[in-house]
């Protein structure tokens, strides 16, 4: 029987989704706590890996067992099993061919950035206290949509068989975190941002090394114009550096 599994999980305490020897993962983690259940080994594919420190919300994997189990007991025990850093949201029988990587069609990510020293914010978004031209980064955020090679932005020794992505959606926004909005914390308008982005798939690194590349033309280090020879290069070295990823978050996986 395959299940389907929706869960969120905090990135901080983990190398990533992928098993790492010698460190603790999301799906490592996962695969001890089924184990337990089920009594056997128990394999979790994902719909892709998330670098060390990343966030997810609304992530969806999948895996196989022999036995007949309802979905809502394992849903029940898998949270009282799993560190409080992941919880599962549901799980759901499906088709035997449903598969969490493969059969998506598009995911989407946020990645946040405050310009205040804000204490409430440092572990889930990235200090910048440069002034940034919103407006500049947007007009090279477009230049992203469309389907082209994307391996300007992809990590050395990805090993996809393509960078082919197609980008559907890439713009910043302003935005109040509930600390400011509801609380008062001292903040001027404008002091915190969110990058939006969404694909038919990402290469590794992508989203943080775009997101490096459009602070740059936000800081004036660059003119919007770089944006085009960056995507012409195919050359990771032509790009901006990659954001740190513990203000990244995997926000939504389409099916």
């Amino acid at each position: 029987m395959r299940f389907k599994i929706l869960l969120s999980y905090d990135g901080s305490a983990f190398c990533g989704w992928q098993v790492q020897p010698n460190a603790e993962s999301v799906q490592g983690t996962l695969q001890k706590a089924l184990s337990i259940l089920t009594g056997g080994d128990v394999t979790v594919t994902g719909a892709g890996r998330t670098d060390t420190a990343v966030n997810a919300i609304g992530y969806c994997a999948h895996f196989d067992t022999d036995d007949s189990l309802e979905a809502d007991w394992l849903c029940y025990k898998l949270n009282a099993i799993l560190p409080s850093t992941i919880c599962v949201h549901g799980v759901e029988a499906v088709a035997e061919d449903f598969h969490a990587r493969f059969d998506a069609v598009s995911r989407s990510y946020m990645y946040f950035v405050h310009r205040v020293k804000d204490p409430f914010m440092e572990a889930r978004s990235y200090r910048c206290p440069y002034p940034l031209d919103v407006d500049a980064m947007n007009r090279a955020a477009e230049k992203l949509l469309g389907t082209r090679d994307f391996s300007c932005f992809e990590k050395t020794g990805g090993n996809n068989r393509t960078s082919i992505c197609t980008v559907t959606h890439a713009r910043w926004e302003t935005y109040a975190p509930d600390h400011v909005r509801m609380m008062g914390f001292d903040a001027p308008e404008g002091s915190y941002l969110v990058f939006r982005i969404s694909a038919d798939r990402f290469l590794r690194n992508m989203v943080r090394a775009v997101t490096g590349t459009l602070i740059d033309i936000g800081r004036g280090r660059r003119p919007v114009e770089w944006m085009d020879a960056v995507l012409a290069s195919r050359d990771r070295c032509a790009a901006g550096e990659s954001v740190p990823g513990h203000a990244l978050f995997l926000t939504e996986v389409r099916y």
